[in-house]
């Protein structure tokens, strides 16, 4: 494994690495710090989210800086404050022991004035966006006739967000003898198209399959009808106890109204969105940061420049419309080597985009159902039971009324002491989830999602016994012990009625329905003959438990 004292790094800039804490440069970084160090050719880099793309460039520019030249050398723009924040945050590390080196973020929601001044000491780096940039520019502040370096960081959302005209802009004010370096996490058309514009025959380095999933990420989805999307956040919130993650919404009302129902039922969550001052969106995100908020909610434009390595989730409220955007959302999650979860909540109309991401990522995405208020309440419990294991106890505060306690639990022995205890805990859940509806949707899904071979049964209820499809999953839910059994066609007649199972699962399931009793009746199953092009509701997916 390559060492960042191999890159050709000096030691300033490699003592500022080895404090910070990196020994080994990431992929992208081994291939772009000795290409910027020893060539001036444009460059086009490619890497997900989350592998190092600020140090891949930041790195051996602040090595190239001339620190006696006051002149901005180096331009560095970026979409929203957040990510210009974040990216002049890292470079100051980076240069922490490079003598006389200045570095100045520029961007709107702050005072312009402090910024003006800034820039008038001098500036070696800005970071800016690129409306402030342009406004700087006009107020005949920003000089960039002697610029070397051109970053564009997240081009693509640039355009996205509106900034053609600025940027082109902006362009203009550079020489052409400049290098520009564009860093992005995806290659879409407007890559292609900024590549072809504004660059002379760059190079491009890619790091991993063009436009494809972390690799140590599970991709899973839910399929609920529209108006149940909130309930079905809530349960795959309350079944992951430990979830630390980003809630993506399409709207930015969509996502203060998600936040703040979140907030209302308890949920330590948050948003940040466009409405926010800048002192706001710092105190959410310090906050989400050092893990007071468990959620996050955003949209894609706001969530630009969150750097959280250690997110469990991202929870894709609405399917974006550009597969793209699923690849850039999913890359949030399972950096640092760690592994990460992204979830989509669907309804049946979006399962031709779960197909588009599946293509685009070259990775499956698994079909879950919503959890049961049981499964929910045995998770937390679990989770409560082990942060009593793990919970410091501090004699000093507590000595003083452990008398009166042991005094007033004194008639409970151990076993009905430790009952009660888990029961209260149980039974928060369990109440608040009782009688809770199954949202499910057990429809039709393309055959692309069915995998396993099926045996078909006969059993001897049929709409007579006033058994629905519901029914039938919910017995063997109830009384079959295996798990994520893949339930096919369901035929239900008038006395009787077939259905499919997983073929690996067919003796569990005759033996855990037959002589259940069902309105009355003792239910008996046996195996039936295929029915070749048969007629019947298809539930595919996993089974709940």
């Amino acid at each position: 494994m390559q060492k960042f004292i191999e890159t050709g790094l000096n030691k300033d800039v490699l003592q500022a690495i080895e404090e910070m804490g990196f020994e080994e440069p990431t992929p992208i970084q081994s291939k772009t710090i000795p290409e910027l160090l020893e060539n001036g050719n444009d460059l086009v880099a490619l890497a997900q989210t989350g592998t190092g793309k600020t140090g891949a460039f930041g790195l051996p520019v602040i090595q190239l800086i001339d620190t006696s030249n006051r002149d901005v050398q180096a331009l560095v723009m970026c979409p929203t404050r957040e990510l210009c924040l974040q990216i002049t945050k890292d470079i100051k590390a980076y240069s922490k022991y490079t003598k006389g080196l200045d570095v100045t973020p520029v961007y709107g929601g702050s005072d312009i004035r402090t910024q003006i001044k800034a820039l008038k000491k001098g500036s070696h780096i800005v970071v800016g966006t690129p409306g402030r940039l342009n406004d700087l520019i006009n107020r005949n502040v920003l000089h960039l006739g002697n610029l070397r370096w051109l970053v564009l960081d997240e081009a693509d959302e640039m355009l996205n967000m509106g900034f053609k005209d600025d940027l082109e802009t902006i362009l203009q004010q550079t020489p052409e003898s400049r290098q520009t370096l564009l860093f992005s996490a995806t290659m879409p058309d407007t890559i292609a198209r900024i590549a072809k514009r504004y660059m002379k025959d760059p190079l491009e380095l890619r790091v991993g399959t063009k436009n494809s999933g972390a690799e140590n990420v599970k991709h899973e989805f839910y399929m609920v009808h529209a108006n149940d999307r909130y309930k079905a956040l809530k349960r795959i919130v309350d079944v992951n106890p430990n979830i630390y993650g980003i809630v993506f919404c399409r709207t930015r009302q969509e996502t203060k109204d998600i936040a703040d129902r979140l907030i209302a039922d308890g949920y330590n969550a948050d948003a940040i969105h466009g409405d926010l001052t800048q002192a706001q969106r710092d105190i959410v995100m310090h906050r989400f940061r050092t893990k007071h908020l468990q959620l996050l909610v955003a949209t894609d434009v706001a969530a630009r420049g969150i750097d959280v390595n250690d997110l469990t989730h991202v929870i894709n409220y609405n399917l974006p419309d550009d597969a793209e955007i699923y690849i850039h959302r999913s890359g949030r999650t399972g950096r640092a080597g760690k592994s990460g979860i992204c979830v989509s909540i669907v309804h049946t109309r979006e399962i031709r985009k779960i197909k588009e991401v599946e293509k685009l990522a070259k990775k499956p995405i698994e079909r879950k159902f919503v959890p049961t208020s049981e499964e929910i309440a045995q998770k937390q419990l679990f989770h409560f039971i082990e942060k009593v294991e793990k919970v410091d106890i501090s004699e000093d505060t507590i000595n003083q009324f452990l008398p009166s306690i042991y005094s007033k639990l004194a008639w409970l022995d151990r076993e009905e002491l430790i009952k009660r205890f888990v029961a209260l805990e149980f039974q928060r859940f369990a109440e608040y989830y009782k009688d809770a509806p199954d949202i499910n949707i057990y429809k039709d899904e393309p055959t692309h999602f069915r995998k396993n071979q099926f045996s078909r049964l006969f059993i001897n209820l049929g709409k007579e016994d006033k058994l629905t499809s519901k029914d039938l999953i919910g017995l063997i839910n109830k009384n079959v012990r295996a798990r994520n059994i893949e339930i096919g066609k369901i035929e239900l007649l008038k006395n009787f009625s077939f259905f499919e199972v997983d073929a690996d699962y067919e003796k569990d399931v005759i033996k855990g329905l037959s002589k259940t009793p069902f309105n009355g009746r003792r239910i008996s199953v046996e195996p039936a003959s295929p029915k070749p092009g048969g007629k019947g509701r298809r539930f595919k997916g996993k089974r709940r438990r």
